[in-house]
Protein backbone atom coordinates (compact mmCIF):
# COMPACT_ATOMS: atom_id res chain seq x y z
CA UNK A 1 0.00 0.00 0.00
CA UNK A 2 3.05 2.37 0.92
CA UNK A 3 4.92 1.64 -2.45
CA UNK A 4 0.88 2.52 -4.74
CA UNK A 5 1.30 5.85 -2.57
CA UNK A 6 4.47 6.38 -3.68
CA UNK A 7 4.20 5.62 -7.08
CA UNK A 8 0.53 7.37 -7.15
CA UNK A 9 2.32 10.92 -5.92
CA UNK A 10 5.53 9.71 -8.83
CA UNK A 11 2.62 10.08 -11.46
CA UNK A 12 1.20 13.10 -9.78
CA UNK A 13 4.25 14.83 -10.04
CA UNK A 14 4.85 13.40 -13.19
CA UNK A 15 1.39 14.59 -15.08
CA UNK A 16 1.65 18.30 -13.64
CA UNK A 17 5.42 18.68 -14.44
CA UNK A 18 5.05 17.55 -18.33
CA UNK A 19 1.76 19.41 -18.11
CA UNK A 20 -1.14 19.79 -20.37
CA UNK A 21 0.72 19.69 -23.74
CA UNK A 22 1.71 16.57 -23.05
CA UNK A 23 0.08 13.18 -24.07
CA UNK A 24 -1.51 11.14 -21.63
CA UNK A 25 0.06 7.55 -21.42
CA UNK A 26 -2.57 5.37 -19.30
CA UNK A 27 0.22 3.26 -17.56
CA UNK A 28 1.02 6.15 -15.75
CA UNK A 29 -2.95 7.22 -15.34
CA UNK A 30 -3.76 3.85 -13.85
CA UNK A 31 -1.48 4.38 -11.21
CA UNK A 32 -3.94 6.92 -9.88
CA UNK A 33 -7.25 5.23 -10.65
CA UNK A 34 -5.87 2.12 -9.04
CA UNK A 35 -4.86 4.50 -5.71
CA UNK A 36 -8.26 5.67 -5.83
CA UNK A 37 -6.99 9.65 -6.24
CA UNK A 38 -9.77 10.33 -8.81
CA UNK A 39 -10.27 13.72 -8.08
CA UNK A 40 -6.97 14.43 -9.21
CA UNK A 41 -6.90 11.62 -12.03
CA UNK A 42 -10.67 12.81 -13.25
CA UNK A 43 -9.27 15.80 -15.89
CA UNK A 44 -6.35 13.70 -17.28
CA UNK A 45 -8.79 10.62 -17.76
CA UNK A 46 -11.35 12.91 -19.87
CA UNK A 47 -8.36 14.32 -21.73
CA UNK A 48 -7.32 10.67 -22.63
CA UNK A 49 -10.49 9.51 -23.28
CA UNK A 50 -10.74 12.25 -26.12
CA UNK A 51 -7.71 11.21 -27.81
CA UNK A 52 -8.46 7.12 -27.22
CA UNK A 53 -11.51 5.95 -27.29
CA UNK A 54 -10.82 2.36 -27.75
CA UNK A 55 -10.00 1.88 -24.22
CA UNK A 56 -12.84 -0.43 -22.50
CA UNK A 57 -11.66 -0.11 -19.00
CA UNK A 58 -11.19 4.25 -18.88
CA UNK A 59 -14.67 4.08 -19.64
CA UNK A 60 -14.94 1.85 -16.54
CA UNK A 61 -13.00 4.34 -14.92
CA UNK A 62 -14.87 7.13 -16.06
CA UNK A 63 -17.70 5.81 -14.62
CA UNK A 64 -16.16 5.43 -10.93
CA UNK A 65 -15.08 8.66 -11.22
CA UNK A 66 -18.55 9.86 -11.60
CA UNK A 67 -20.02 7.41 -8.68
CA UNK A 68 -17.22 8.75 -6.82
CA UNK A 69 -17.92 12.81 -7.35
CA UNK A 70 -21.52 11.82 -6.37
CA UNK A 71 -20.48 10.18 -3.41
CA UNK A 72 -19.08 13.52 -2.36
CA UNK A 73 -21.43 16.00 -3.43
CA UNK A 74 -23.78 17.56 -0.72
CA UNK A 75 -27.38 15.80 -1.12
CA UNK A 76 -29.49 19.00 -0.67
CA UNK A 77 -27.51 21.78 -1.61
CA UNK A 78 -25.82 20.58 -5.00
CA UNK A 79 -28.88 18.16 -5.89
CA UNK A 80 -28.53 19.10 -9.89
CA UNK A 81 -24.61 18.51 -9.91
CA UNK A 82 -24.98 15.53 -7.50
CA UNK A 83 -28.17 14.27 -10.61
CA UNK A 84 -25.82 14.68 -13.26
CA UNK A 85 -22.89 12.94 -11.82
CA UNK A 86 -25.03 9.97 -11.22
CA UNK A 87 -26.83 10.44 -14.72
CA UNK A 88 -23.00 10.34 -15.99
CA UNK A 89 -21.87 7.28 -14.23
CA UNK A 90 -24.96 5.30 -14.95
CA UNK A 91 -23.83 6.07 -18.26
CA UNK A 92 -20.45 5.02 -18.21
CA UNK A 93 -21.18 1.75 -16.59
CA UNK A 94 -24.11 1.19 -19.07
CA UNK A 95 -21.62 1.73 -21.93
CA UNK A 96 -18.64 -0.49 -20.40
CA UNK A 97 -20.63 -3.11 -18.93
CA UNK A 98 -21.22 -5.15 -22.44
CA UNK A 99 -17.87 -4.15 -23.53
CA UNK A 100 -16.29 -6.45 -20.98
CA UNK A 101 -15.29 -9.67 -21.50
CA UNK A 102 -13.42 -12.78 -21.36
CA UNK A 103 -11.07 -11.33 -24.12
CA UNK A 104 -11.08 -7.83 -22.62
CA UNK A 105 -9.64 -8.86 -19.52
CA UNK A 106 -6.75 -11.35 -20.61
CA UNK A 107 -5.69 -8.57 -22.54
CA UNK A 108 -5.73 -5.64 -20.91
CA UNK A 109 -5.39 -7.19 -17.03
CA UNK A 110 -2.99 -4.51 -16.25
CA UNK A 111 -5.87 -1.98 -16.14
CA UNK A 112 -8.36 -4.24 -13.71
CA UNK A 113 -5.99 -4.71 -10.99
CA UNK A 114 -8.73 -3.63 -8.74
CA UNK A 115 -10.63 -6.94 -9.34
CA UNK A 116 -7.69 -9.57 -8.87
CA UNK A 117 -8.64 -11.90 -6.35
CA UNK A 118 -7.45 -15.75 -4.87
CA UNK A 119 -9.66 -17.79 -6.48
CA UNK A 120 -10.74 -20.39 -3.88
CA UNK A 121 -10.81 -23.21 -5.87
CA UNK A 122 -7.52 -22.76 -7.19
CA UNK A 123 -5.46 -20.34 -4.79
CA UNK A 124 -4.21 -18.56 -7.43
CA UNK A 125 -5.01 -14.81 -7.68
CA UNK A 126 -7.19 -13.95 -10.90
CA UNK A 127 -9.21 -11.57 -12.36
CA UNK A 128 -12.72 -12.83 -13.38
CA UNK A 129 -15.77 -11.89 -15.49
CA UNK A 130 -18.00 -12.71 -13.36
CA UNK A 131 -16.46 -10.19 -10.39
CA UNK A 132 -16.33 -7.60 -12.42
CA UNK A 133 -19.97 -8.10 -14.02
CA UNK A 134 -21.13 -8.02 -10.24
CA UNK A 135 -19.79 -5.18 -9.52
CA UNK A 136 -21.29 -3.34 -12.45
CA UNK A 137 -24.10 -4.70 -11.62
CA UNK A 138 -24.34 -3.96 -7.39
CA UNK A 139 -22.46 -0.39 -8.52
CA UNK A 140 -25.41 0.43 -10.85
CA UNK A 141 -28.21 -0.69 -8.81
CA UNK A 142 -27.21 1.29 -5.57
CA UNK A 143 -26.39 4.64 -7.42
CA UNK A 144 -30.09 4.00 -9.22
CA UNK A 145 -31.48 3.52 -6.03
CA UNK A 146 -29.35 6.29 -4.47
CA UNK A 147 -30.76 8.42 -7.30
CA UNK A 148 -34.39 8.02 -6.72
CA UNK A 149 -33.78 8.37 -3.08
CA UNK A 150 -31.97 11.95 -3.47
CA UNK A 151 -34.64 13.26 -5.82
CA UNK A 152 -37.44 12.07 -3.56
CA UNK A 153 -35.61 13.70 -0.93
CA UNK A 154 -35.34 17.00 -2.56
CA UNK A 155 -38.91 16.62 -4.10
CA UNK A 156 -40.38 16.63 -0.07
CA UNK A 157 -37.22 18.92 1.03
CA UNK A 158 -38.03 21.65 -1.41
CA UNK A 159 -41.91 20.90 -0.90
CA UNK A 160 -41.27 21.68 2.68
CA UNK A 161 -39.56 25.01 1.78
CA UNK A 162 -41.66 25.83 -0.70
CA UNK A 163 -45.08 25.74 1.15
CA UNK A 164 -43.22 27.37 4.59
CA UNK A 165 -42.42 29.93 2.11
CA UNK A 166 -45.81 30.15 0.56
CA UNK A 167 -46.99 30.30 4.13
CA UNK A 168 -45.09 33.24 4.94
CA UNK A 169 -46.54 35.06 1.30
CA UNK A 170 -49.49 34.57 2.40
CA UNK A 171 -49.06 36.00 5.64
CA UNK A 172 -46.78 38.67 4.11
CA UNK A 173 -49.88 39.57 1.95
CA UNK A 174 -52.43 39.86 4.75
CA UNK A 175 -49.96 42.07 6.52
CA UNK A 176 -49.86 44.11 3.07
CA UNK A 177 -53.07 44.88 3.49
CA UNK A 178 -53.45 45.74 6.86
CA UNK A 179 -49.60 48.03 7.28
CA UNK A 180 -50.63 48.44 10.81
CA UNK A 181 -52.44 46.29 13.24
CA UNK A 182 -55.12 49.23 13.56
CA UNK A 183 -55.81 48.47 9.79
CA UNK A 184 -56.37 44.53 10.75
CA UNK A 185 -58.96 45.08 13.25
CA UNK A 186 -60.67 47.96 11.22
CA UNK A 187 -60.73 46.15 7.76
CA UNK A 188 -60.65 42.38 8.64
CA UNK A 189 -63.68 40.55 6.81
CA UNK A 190 -64.29 37.48 5.23
CA UNK A 191 -62.27 37.11 2.46
CA UNK A 192 -59.38 37.79 4.96
CA UNK A 193 -60.79 34.92 7.37
CA UNK A 194 -60.69 32.44 4.56
CA UNK A 195 -57.38 33.55 3.86
CA UNK A 196 -56.20 32.66 7.16
CA UNK A 197 -57.55 29.30 7.53
CA UNK A 198 -55.79 28.75 3.78
CA UNK A 199 -52.37 29.41 5.37
CA UNK A 200 -53.59 26.95 8.57
CA UNK A 201 -54.15 24.40 4.97
CA UNK A 202 -50.89 25.15 3.32
CA UNK A 203 -48.70 25.34 6.95
CA UNK A 204 -50.00 21.66 7.81
CA UNK A 205 -49.07 20.63 4.44
CA UNK A 206 -45.40 21.64 5.22
CA UNK A 207 -45.51 19.91 8.00
CA UNK A 208 -46.52 16.78 6.14
CA UNK A 209 -43.83 17.36 3.24
CA UNK A 210 -41.08 17.76 6.09
CA UNK A 211 -41.98 14.26 8.23
CA UNK A 212 -41.68 12.75 4.48
CA UNK A 213 -38.31 14.72 4.21
CA UNK A 214 -37.17 13.04 7.59
CA UNK A 215 -38.79 9.30 6.89
CA UNK A 216 -36.37 9.20 3.35
CA UNK A 217 -33.75 11.16 5.26
CA UNK A 218 -33.33 8.19 7.75
CA UNK A 219 -32.79 5.48 5.32
CA UNK A 220 -29.97 7.41 3.79
CA UNK A 221 -27.80 6.54 5.90
CA UNK A 222 -24.63 8.70 7.38
CA UNK A 223 -25.86 12.33 5.91
CA UNK A 224 -24.82 15.78 7.52
CA UNK A 225 -28.10 16.65 7.87
CA UNK A 226 -30.32 16.23 11.07
CA UNK A 227 -33.29 19.16 11.14
CA UNK A 228 -35.31 19.05 13.73
CA UNK A 229 -38.60 21.76 14.22
CA UNK A 230 -39.32 23.98 16.79
CA UNK A 231 -42.20 26.27 16.96
CA UNK A 232 -42.69 29.06 17.94
CA UNK A 233 -45.83 30.98 18.58
CA UNK A 234 -46.69 34.56 16.62
CA UNK A 235 -47.62 37.10 19.63
CA UNK A 236 -47.26 40.32 17.90
CA UNK A 237 -48.77 40.89 13.80
CA UNK A 238 -46.02 43.46 12.70
CA UNK A 239 -43.52 41.94 14.23
CA UNK A 240 -43.05 38.09 13.91
CA UNK A 241 -43.77 35.66 11.72
CA UNK A 242 -40.92 37.17 9.03
CA UNK A 243 -37.92 35.40 10.10
CA UNK A 244 -35.75 33.86 7.19
CA UNK A 245 -35.47 30.17 7.38
CA UNK A 246 -32.57 28.67 6.67
CA UNK A 247 -34.27 24.96 6.09
CA UNK A 248 -30.75 23.13 6.11
CA UNK A 249 -29.93 23.87 9.83
CA UNK A 250 -30.25 21.34 12.22
CA UNK A 251 -32.52 23.46 14.44
CA UNK A 252 -35.39 24.71 12.40
CA UNK A 253 -37.18 27.43 14.15
CA UNK A 254 -40.56 27.84 12.77
CA UNK A 255 -43.81 30.30 13.39
CA UNK A 256 -46.33 28.29 13.91
CA UNK A 257 -48.91 30.25 11.48
CA UNK A 258 -52.36 28.99 13.21
CA UNK A 259 -52.10 30.97 15.82
CA UNK A 260 -51.25 34.19 15.09
CA UNK A 261 -54.30 35.69 14.30
CA UNK A 262 -55.30 36.75 17.84
CA UNK A 263 -55.51 40.20 17.95
CA UNK A 264 -56.64 41.92 20.92
CA UNK A 265 -59.27 45.14 20.90
CA UNK A 266 -57.20 46.44 23.39
CA UNK A 267 -54.58 47.88 21.41
CA UNK A 268 -57.21 48.92 18.96
CA UNK A 269 -58.79 51.44 21.61
CA UNK A 270 -56.22 52.15 23.42
CA UNK A 271 -53.67 52.96 20.80
CA UNK A 272 -54.85 53.10 17.21
CA UNK A 273 -57.38 55.61 18.22
CA UNK A 274 -55.29 58.22 19.84
CA UNK A 275 -52.43 57.54 17.36
CA UNK A 276 -54.70 58.43 14.41
CA UNK A 277 -55.93 61.82 15.78
CA UNK A 278 -52.36 62.80 16.63
CA UNK A 279 -50.88 62.34 12.94
CA UNK A 280 -53.35 65.04 12.44
CA UNK A 281 -52.35 67.31 15.17
CA UNK A 282 -48.61 66.64 14.45
CA UNK A 283 -49.74 67.81 10.62
CA UNK A 284 -51.71 71.43 12.23
CA UNK A 285 -48.16 72.08 14.11
CA UNK A 286 -46.13 71.58 10.88
CA UNK A 287 -48.01 74.30 9.34
CA UNK A 288 -47.90 76.48 11.85
CA UNK A 289 -44.08 76.52 12.03
CA UNK A 290 -44.35 76.97 7.80
CA UNK A 291 -46.26 80.17 8.25
CA UNK A 292 -44.35 81.29 10.85
CA UNK A 293 -41.40 80.92 8.65
CA UNK A 294 -43.76 82.78 5.88
CA UNK A 295 -44.42 85.96 8.15
CA UNK A 296 -41.63 86.53 10.00
CA UNK A 297 -38.74 85.67 7.39
CA UNK A 298 -36.70 83.90 10.24
CA UNK A 299 -35.53 80.40 11.16
CA UNK A 300 -37.64 77.83 12.62
CA UNK A 301 -34.78 75.27 13.01
CA UNK A 302 -34.73 75.45 16.79
CA UNK A 303 -38.74 75.24 17.08
CA UNK A 304 -38.74 72.64 14.42
CA UNK A 305 -35.93 70.57 16.76
CA UNK A 306 -38.95 71.31 19.49
CA UNK A 307 -41.70 69.80 17.81
CA UNK A 308 -39.56 66.87 16.78
CA UNK A 309 -42.30 64.35 18.55
CA UNK A 310 -39.65 60.81 18.41
CA UNK A 311 -42.70 58.93 20.32
CA UNK A 312 -45.06 59.53 17.17
CA UNK A 313 -42.67 58.26 14.51
CA UNK A 314 -42.04 55.21 17.05
CA UNK A 315 -45.45 54.45 17.36
CA UNK A 316 -45.64 54.71 13.54
CA UNK A 317 -43.15 52.54 12.54
CA UNK A 318 -44.53 50.15 15.27
CA UNK A 319 -47.75 49.55 12.92
CA UNK A 320 -45.82 49.92 9.39
CA UNK A 321 -42.22 50.23 8.49
CA UNK A 322 -43.03 53.08 5.87
CA UNK A 323 -46.30 54.91 6.81
CA UNK A 324 -47.54 57.81 4.85
CA UNK A 325 -47.78 60.32 7.57
CA UNK A 326 -44.04 59.99 8.76
CA UNK A 327 -42.88 60.46 4.41
CA UNK A 328 -45.25 63.80 4.28
CA UNK A 329 -43.81 64.89 7.95
CA UNK A 330 -40.32 64.37 6.47
CA UNK A 331 -40.57 66.27 3.29
CA UNK A 332 -42.12 69.05 5.92
CA UNK A 333 -39.40 69.28 7.73
CA UNK A 334 -36.46 69.18 5.20
CA UNK A 335 -38.36 72.25 3.30
CA UNK A 336 -38.32 74.22 7.06
CA UNK A 337 -34.59 73.16 7.24
CA UNK A 338 -33.84 74.27 3.58
CA UNK A 339 -35.63 77.39 3.94
CA UNK A 340 -34.69 78.27 7.14
CA UNK A 341 -30.87 77.49 6.29
CA UNK A 342 -31.98 80.60 3.15
CA UNK A 343 -33.26 82.78 5.14
CA UNK A 344 -29.99 82.68 7.44
CA UNK A 345 -27.78 82.68 5.06
CA UNK A 346 -29.44 85.67 3.18
CA UNK A 347 -27.77 89.03 5.21
CA UNK A 348 -24.10 86.83 4.58
CA UNK A 349 -24.77 85.60 0.99
CA UNK A 350 -23.34 88.75 -0.68
CA UNK A 351 -20.21 89.79 1.51
CA UNK A 352 -19.28 86.48 2.06
CA UNK A 353 -15.81 85.22 0.09
CA UNK A 354 -15.98 82.44 -2.43
CA UNK A 355 -15.45 80.11 -0.37
CA UNK A 356 -17.60 80.42 2.18
CA UNK A 357 -20.28 81.30 -0.55
CA UNK A 358 -19.49 78.22 -1.50
CA UNK A 359 -20.12 76.59 1.62
CA UNK A 360 -23.12 77.91 1.95
CA UNK A 361 -24.67 76.43 -1.28
CA UNK A 362 -23.20 73.41 -0.71
CA UNK A 363 -25.21 73.27 2.93
CA UNK A 364 -27.95 74.70 1.16
CA UNK A 365 -27.62 71.74 -2.12
CA UNK A 366 -27.74 69.38 0.57
CA UNK A 367 -30.61 70.77 2.32
CA UNK A 368 -32.81 70.55 -0.73
CA UNK A 369 -31.33 67.39 -2.47
CA UNK A 370 -32.82 65.72 0.80
CA UNK A 371 -36.16 67.62 0.26
CA UNK A 372 -35.99 66.29 -3.51
CA UNK A 373 -35.41 62.64 -2.45
CA UNK A 374 -37.77 62.53 0.11
CA UNK A 375 -39.97 63.85 -2.15
CA UNK A 376 -39.25 61.66 -4.67
CA UNK A 377 -39.85 58.85 -2.75
CA UNK A 378 -43.15 60.02 -2.30
CA UNK A 379 -44.44 60.39 -5.37
CA UNK A 380 -43.20 56.80 -6.45
CA UNK A 381 -45.64 55.48 -3.22
CA UNK A 382 -48.60 53.48 -4.18
CA UNK A 383 -51.71 56.24 -3.07
CA UNK A 384 -54.44 53.49 -3.99
CA UNK A 385 -52.77 51.72 -0.82
CA UNK A 386 -52.04 54.60 1.36
CA UNK A 387 -55.48 56.04 1.08
CA UNK A 388 -56.58 52.94 2.55
CA UNK A 389 -54.02 53.08 5.30
CA UNK A 390 -54.16 56.62 6.41
CA UNK A 391 -57.74 57.61 5.09
CA UNK A 392 -58.41 59.39 8.57
CA UNK A 393 -55.35 61.65 8.10
CA UNK A 394 -55.53 61.79 4.33
CA UNK A 395 -59.40 63.36 4.93
CA UNK A 396 -58.85 65.16 8.03
CA UNK A 397 -55.63 66.85 7.12
CA UNK A 398 -56.09 67.58 3.19
CA UNK A 399 -59.46 66.68 2.38
CA UNK A 400 -59.03 64.26 -0.59
CA UNK A 401 -55.83 62.32 -1.92
CA UNK A 402 -55.57 64.91 -5.09
CA UNK A 403 -54.73 67.72 -2.69
CA UNK A 404 -52.15 65.67 -0.84
CA UNK A 405 -50.60 64.05 -4.42
CA UNK A 406 -50.73 67.86 -5.99
CA UNK A 407 -49.07 69.44 -2.72
CA UNK A 408 -46.01 66.56 -2.98
CA UNK A 409 -45.96 67.03 -6.46
CA UNK A 410 -45.13 70.50 -6.26
CA UNK A 411 -43.03 70.19 -3.61
CA UNK A 412 -41.29 68.13 -5.68
CA UNK A 413 -41.25 70.25 -8.29
CA UNK A 414 -39.58 73.25 -5.95
CA UNK A 415 -36.79 70.75 -5.26
CA UNK A 416 -35.76 69.85 -8.08
CA UNK A 417 -35.51 73.22 -9.56
CA UNK A 418 -33.46 74.77 -6.93
CA UNK A 419 -31.50 71.71 -6.39
CA UNK A 420 -30.41 72.30 -10.06
CA UNK A 421 -29.71 75.99 -9.47
CA UNK A 422 -27.74 75.25 -6.63
CA UNK A 423 -25.30 72.59 -8.53
CA UNK A 424 -25.03 75.05 -11.22
CA UNK A 425 -23.82 78.02 -9.02
CA UNK A 426 -21.71 75.54 -7.05
CA UNK A 427 -20.33 74.17 -10.50
CA UNK A 428 -19.57 78.24 -11.31
CA UNK A 429 -18.39 79.19 -7.87
CA UNK A 430 -15.57 75.96 -8.13
CA UNK A 431 -14.13 77.53 -11.69
CA UNK A 432 -14.15 80.82 -9.60
CA UNK A 433 -12.03 79.44 -7.15
CA UNK A 434 -9.80 78.13 -9.52
CA UNK A 435 -8.96 81.68 -10.91
CA UNK A 436 -7.80 85.08 -9.43
CA UNK A 437 -9.68 88.11 -11.35
CA UNK A 438 -7.14 91.46 -11.45
CA UNK A 439 -9.12 93.45 -13.88
CA UNK A 440 -9.08 92.02 -17.21
CA UNK A 441 -6.83 89.75 -16.15
CA UNK A 442 -7.74 86.21 -14.90
CA UNK A 443 -4.98 84.32 -13.02
CA UNK A 444 -5.24 80.28 -12.61
CA UNK A 445 -4.61 78.96 -9.12
CA UNK A 446 -4.08 75.67 -11.03
CA UNK A 447 -1.09 73.67 -12.08
CA UNK A 448 -2.46 72.03 -15.36
CA UNK A 449 -1.85 73.33 -18.79
CA UNK A 450 -3.98 76.14 -19.96
CA UNK A 451 -4.19 78.61 -22.82
CA UNK A 452 -3.73 81.45 -20.50
CA UNK A 453 -0.47 83.98 -20.17
CA UNK A 454 0.19 82.99 -16.39
CA UNK A 455 2.23 79.93 -15.76
CA UNK A 456 1.89 79.41 -12.07
CA UNK A 457 5.20 78.23 -10.11
CA UNK A 458 4.05 78.12 -6.73
CA UNK A 459 0.85 78.25 -4.97
CA UNK A 460 -0.04 78.84 -1.47
CA UNK A 461 -3.73 78.16 -0.71
CA UNK A 462 -5.76 80.82 0.21
CA UNK A 463 -2.85 82.81 0.80
CA UNK A 464 -0.64 83.82 -2.60
CA UNK A 465 0.58 82.51 -6.30
CA UNK A 466 3.30 83.60 -8.26
CA UNK A 467 4.86 82.75 -11.56
CA UNK A 468 5.74 83.34 -14.88
CA UNK A 469 3.65 85.71 -17.38
CA UNK A 470 4.31 85.13 -21.02
CA UNK A 471 3.51 88.41 -23.49
CA UNK A 472 5.15 87.84 -26.77
CA UNK A 473 6.84 85.05 -25.30
CA UNK A 474 8.83 87.33 -23.04
CA UNK A 475 8.50 86.55 -19.49
CA UNK A 476 7.63 88.90 -16.54
CA UNK A 477 7.38 87.61 -12.62
CA UNK A 478 4.21 88.27 -11.04
CA UNK A 479 2.75 87.37 -7.81
CA UNK A 480 -1.09 88.43 -6.08
CA UNK A 481 -2.64 87.56 -2.66
CA UNK A 482 -5.38 85.30 -2.57
CA UNK A 483 -8.54 86.48 -0.87
CA UNK A 484 -11.92 85.79 0.09
CA UNK A 485 -13.73 87.29 -2.77
CA UNK A 486 -10.11 86.37 -4.88
CA UNK A 487 -9.86 89.44 -6.22
CA UNK A 488 -6.43 90.46 -5.27
CA UNK A 489 -5.32 93.67 -2.96
CA UNK A 490 -1.67 92.61 -3.38
CA UNK A 491 -0.71 92.93 -7.73
CA UNK A 492 2.59 92.45 -8.48
CA UNK A 493 4.84 92.34 -11.72
CA UNK A 494 8.42 91.99 -11.51
CA UNK A 495 11.16 91.73 -14.36
CA UNK A 496 13.35 88.51 -14.87
CA UNK A 497 15.76 87.60 -16.99
CA UNK A 498 14.35 86.84 -20.51
CA UNK A 499 17.32 84.81 -21.61
CA UNK A 500 16.88 82.16 -18.61
CA UNK A 501 13.16 82.31 -18.44
CA UNK A 502 12.11 81.35 -21.57
CA UNK A 503 8.27 79.60 -22.34
CA UNK A 504 10.26 76.72 -23.68
CA UNK A 505 12.60 76.33 -20.03
CA UNK A 506 9.19 76.28 -18.14
CA UNK A 507 10.54 72.21 -17.48
CA UNK A 508 13.34 73.79 -15.79
CA UNK A 509 12.34 76.86 -14.27
CA UNK A 510 11.64 76.17 -10.17
CA UNK A 511 10.56 78.38 -7.44
CA UNK A 512 10.40 78.95 -4.03
CA UNK A 513 8.08 81.12 -1.87
CA UNK A 514 7.95 82.54 1.83
CA UNK A 515 5.71 84.72 3.51
CA UNK A 516 7.08 85.08 7.08
CA UNK A 517 4.77 88.02 7.97
CA UNK A 518 1.39 89.44 7.49
CA UNK A 519 2.96 92.18 4.86
CA UNK A 520 6.28 90.14 3.35
CA UNK A 521 5.65 88.16 0.37
CA UNK A 522 8.74 85.99 -0.75
CA UNK A 523 9.26 85.12 -4.16
CA UNK A 524 12.53 83.23 -6.09
CA UNK A 525 12.63 82.10 -9.25
CA UNK A 526 15.29 80.00 -10.84
CA UNK A 527 16.54 77.86 -13.53
CA UNK A 528 18.15 74.03 -12.60
CA UNK A 529 20.33 75.00 -15.86
CA UNK A 530 23.30 76.32 -14.62
CA UNK A 531 25.52 78.47 -16.61
CA UNK A 532 29.37 79.63 -16.10
CA UNK A 533 28.57 81.93 -12.98
CA UNK A 534 25.76 79.36 -11.43
CA UNK A 535 21.46 78.85 -11.24
CA UNK A 536 20.43 81.95 -12.56
CA UNK A 537 17.88 83.12 -10.12
CA UNK A 538 15.86 86.23 -9.37
CA UNK A 539 14.10 87.22 -5.84
CA UNK A 540 11.16 89.67 -5.27
CA UNK A 541 10.20 90.88 -1.57
CA UNK A 542 6.59 92.04 -1.92
CA UNK A 543 4.83 94.36 0.55
CA UNK A 544 1.05 95.16 0.74
CA UNK A 545 1.68 98.30 -1.05
CA UNK A 546 3.61 96.67 -3.53
CA UNK A 547 6.99 95.48 -4.97
CA UNK A 548 9.57 96.48 -2.38
CA UNK A 549 12.43 95.10 -5.00
CA UNK A 550 13.40 92.87 -7.34
CA UNK A 551 17.08 91.61 -7.78
CA UNK A 552 19.05 88.77 -10.11
CA UNK A 553 21.54 86.69 -8.70
CA UNK A 554 23.48 83.89 -9.47
CA UNK A 555 23.55 80.82 -6.66
CA UNK A 556 26.02 78.36 -6.33
CA UNK A 557 23.82 75.36 -5.53
CA UNK A 558 20.18 74.95 -6.64
CA UNK A 559 18.02 76.39 -3.55
CA UNK A 560 16.06 74.58 -0.94
CA UNK A 561 14.91 77.17 1.22
CA UNK A 562 14.35 80.91 1.57
CA UNK A 563 13.80 82.18 5.59
CA UNK A 564 13.71 85.86 6.52
CA UNK A 565 14.35 87.58 9.56
CA UNK A 566 12.25 90.16 11.02
CA UNK A 567 14.75 91.59 13.41
CA UNK A 568 17.57 92.63 10.48
CA UNK A 569 15.02 92.19 7.07
CA UNK A 570 17.90 89.71 5.76
CA UNK A 571 16.92 87.22 3.57
CA UNK A 572 19.18 83.91 3.79
CA UNK A 573 18.80 81.31 0.91
CA UNK A 574 19.50 77.92 2.12
CA UNK A 575 21.84 76.35 -0.53
CA UNK A 576 22.39 72.73 0.05
CA UNK A 577 26.46 71.66 -0.47
CA UNK A 578 27.53 68.91 -1.99
CA UNK A 579 29.13 67.55 1.02
CA UNK A 580 25.80 68.10 2.61
CA UNK A 581 26.66 71.30 4.53
CA UNK A 582 24.13 73.93 4.00
CA UNK A 583 25.36 77.11 3.14
CA UNK A 584 23.38 80.18 3.48
CA UNK A 585 23.20 82.79 0.44
CA UNK A 586 22.76 86.68 2.64
CA UNK A 587 21.01 89.33 1.41
CA UNK A 588 20.11 92.86 3.39
CA UNK A 589 16.92 94.53 3.60
CA UNK A 590 17.28 96.33 0.27
CA UNK A 591 18.45 93.03 -1.70
CA UNK A 592 22.28 93.29 -1.66
CA UNK A 593 24.38 90.05 -1.08
CA UNK A 594 26.03 90.71 2.52
CA UNK A 595 29.96 89.27 1.71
Amino acid sequence: MQTRSVLSCLVLILFTSTGWAQKVKYKDLIELLNARNYEVAEPFLKRYLKENTDNVSAYLYMAIVYQDKAQRNDILKQPDVLIDNIDSAIFFFEKVAPLITERELKRNDDNYQMYLRRDVRTAEFAIKLSDVTLDIETRLKNIRERKEKIKNLNEHFRATERQYKSTQQIYNKIQGQFASEKEFYLRMDEPVTQEIKRLGLVYDSSQTSFKNYRSVLETMGKVPYNQVITLSEITDFKKDGNTEVDFLKHDLRLWDYSKWAKATLDVYQNEIVPLRDHLVSYDIELNKLTQKLKTDSISVKNDLTKLLDKILFKQLIRFDSDPLPAGVFNMKAAELEYHSDWVANKTKRDTAGLVTQLEILKEEAKDVSKLDSISARLLARDFDKDTKDYNHFITKAYGTEAVLKNYIKSTHELAQRDKAARLKQIEQLEKSLRWLVHGTDSIPLFTEESPSQFKPLAIVPNKFTFGLKYADSLATGYLYNITPKHIPSVAVSFPVAANHYKKRYLSVIKALCSHPQPDVYLALVYSETMTKDGYPATLAKVSKTGLVWSLPYNLEQKPSEILYSADTGEVMIKLPMPTGEQKLFVLDKYGKKIQ
